[in-house]
C-alpha cells in the first residue's frame, strides 16, 4: 500500500508529465490519455501479487472496456475476465477472450438468453445467482449453465446472507445448473480507513458461505472476491480468486484511499485552462468527459496530478472549476493540464477512444470497444 502524496512531482515524474503533454499537444482537448508505461507497471504489479499469493486473477473489464488491455492482462496470467453485462461479454468473446464471468444475477429474457447462448458457442461463461427463482429462469433458458452463488459481505446490494448460500446452491443444482462456488463484491471498501476491515468481512462471509454449500454436498471450488481498494488484504486461506477492476488505470479515489500514489494514475484527461480569475481556473473538461462521481469523503471532483494542492471544486457538463488557493504553482491561461477523474470507469465509458502515449512519446489509439454495452 502506498500512501497518497501531496508533494510536488519528482524529477522522473516531471519528465513523464512533459512527455505526455508534449505528445498530445496537437490534439484538441479534452482528451482521455493513457500513459502506457504506468499501465504496464500497474498490470505487472497486480499479476505478481496474484501469483505470489496463490490467487486466480480474473480482472473486471468494466473499467477499461478494451480488448487491447484485456489481452495484456491475459498475457500476464489472468484466467479470463469479469464483465458487468451480457453486452460486455459479447464484446470480449468476439475479441477472443475464452473465459468470462458475468458478475451480477441476471434475470434472463428470451433475447438475453439467445445472446448468452451465442456467446457460449465461443467462450466458457460463468453466471451469478442469488435467488432460486433467478436460478430456475437461467436453467430454463440455458440448461446446465455454470453458476456461482453471490453472497452479501456488507455492501448490501445484491447477494444473499452467507448462511443462505447452501439453500440457493441446492435450488440451483436441483434445477440442473452446475454450481461451482460463491462470490462477493466488497464494494463498501470505498471509504478511507475501511479496506482492511472490509477484507476481513469478505473472508468471513465467503468462509461461512463455503460451509453452507458444503452442508448440501456442493464443493465451493470457486471462492471469489476482491476490489481494487481491498484486494491487497484479501485472505488467501479463504479466497481462490480476485476480481479487481480499477487497478490498470487507477484514479483520484484510489489515491485518496491510499491504494496508490498519483504517479500510479495512468489515465488522465488532458484539458485546457480557458479562464483565470485570481485563485480560480476553469478547464474545458466537465462531467461529460470525467463523470460526476463525488463521494462525500473525497476532497474534490477529481485531482490535478501536477498541482497536488489544487482541488476541482465544481463540475458542469463541459467545464471544471479548480481552486488554486492552497497551491504554490498554477497554470497560465491556455496551458494544458492533466486531470485525474475520481472514478475512472465512468470516464472511460464517456470516451470513444483512449489516446495511448508510450515511453518514447509516440501516440496510438485504443477504441473503447465495450463503451455503452450496458445491457
Amino acid at each position: 500500500m502506498v500512501a497518497p502524496s501531496e508533494n510536488p512531482p519528482s524529477g522522473s515524474d516531471i519528465g513523464r508529465i512533459d512527455r505526455v503533454l508534449a505528445a498530445t499537444a496537437g490534439l484538441d482537448t479534452p482528451v482521455a490519455v493513457v500513459d502506457e508505461a504506468v499501465v504496464e507497471a500497474n498490470l505487472d504489479r497486480m499479476a505478481e501479487f496474484a501469483s505470489s499469493s496463490g490467487f486466480v486473477l480474473r480482472p473486471h473489464a468494466k473499467t477499461h472496456k478494451s480488448p487491447e488491455l484485456a489481452a495484456r492482462q491475459i498475457s500476464r496470467g489472468a484466467t479470463g475476465l469479469t464483465v458487468a453485462t451480457v453486452g460486455e461479454a459479447e464484446v470480449f468473446a468476439a475479441a477472443g477472450v475464452s473465459d468470462l464471468f458475468i458478475a451480477y444475477p441476471l434475470w434472463l429474457t428470451e433475447n438475453k438468453a439467445r445472446r448468452l447462448r451465442a456467446i457460449m458457442d465461443h467462450a466458457e461463461v460463468l453466471l451469478a445467482v442469488d435467488s432460486i427463482a433467478g436460478a430456475a429462469r437461467i436453467a430454463r433458458h440455458v440448461p446446465g449453465a455454470r453458476v456461482v452463488v453471490e453472497v452479501d459481505s456488507g455492501q448490501h446490494r445484491t447477494g444473499v446472507h452467507p448462511q443462505r448460500a447452501g439453500d440457493i446452491g441446492h435450488g440451483a443444482a436441483a434445477a440442473g445448473l452446475e454450481v461451482l462456488g460463491i462470490f462477493t463484491f466488497p464494494g463498501h471498501s470505498y471509504f478511507p480507513g475501511r479496506p482492511v476491515a472490509v477484507a476481513v468481512q469478505e473472508a468471513n462471509a465467503l468462509a461461512m458461505a463455503a460451509q453452507s454449500l458444503r452442508a448440501v454436498d456442493i464443493d465451493p471450488v470457486i471462492r471469489s472476491g476482491g476490489s481494487t481498494p481491498s484486494v491487497a488484504h484479501a485472505d488467501p486461506t479463504v479466497l481462490t480468486e480476485i476480481r479487481p477492476g480499477v487497478y490498470p488505470f487507477n484514479d483520484a479515489q484510489q489515491v485518496e484511499l491510499g491504494v496508490c500514489s498519483m504517479s500510479d494514475v495512468a489515465l488522465t484527461v488532458v484539458t485546457t485552462v480557458v479562464h483565470l480569475d485570481g485563485n480560480k481556473a476553469v478547464l474545458d473538461a466537465g462531467s461529460k468527459s470525467l463523470g460526476a462521481d463525488h463521494p462525500a469523503w473525497t476532497t474534490g471532483v477529481g485531482r490535478l496530478p501536477d498541482y497536488g494542492d489544487a482541488r476541482v471544486s465544481a463540475l458542469s457538463e463541459h467545464h471544471a472549476t479548480v481552486d488554486f488557493t492552497d497551491s504554490a504553482d498554477r497554470p497560465e491561461l491556455g496551458d494544458r493540464v492533466r486531470l485525474a477523474p475520481n472514478h475512472v470507469c465512468t470516464a472511460v465509458n464517456l470516451a470513444d477512444e483512449l489516446v495511448i502515449v508510450n515511453r518514447h512519446g509516440t501516440l496510438s489509439r485504443w477504441p473503447v470497444t465495450a463503451r455503452g454495452a450496458n445491457a
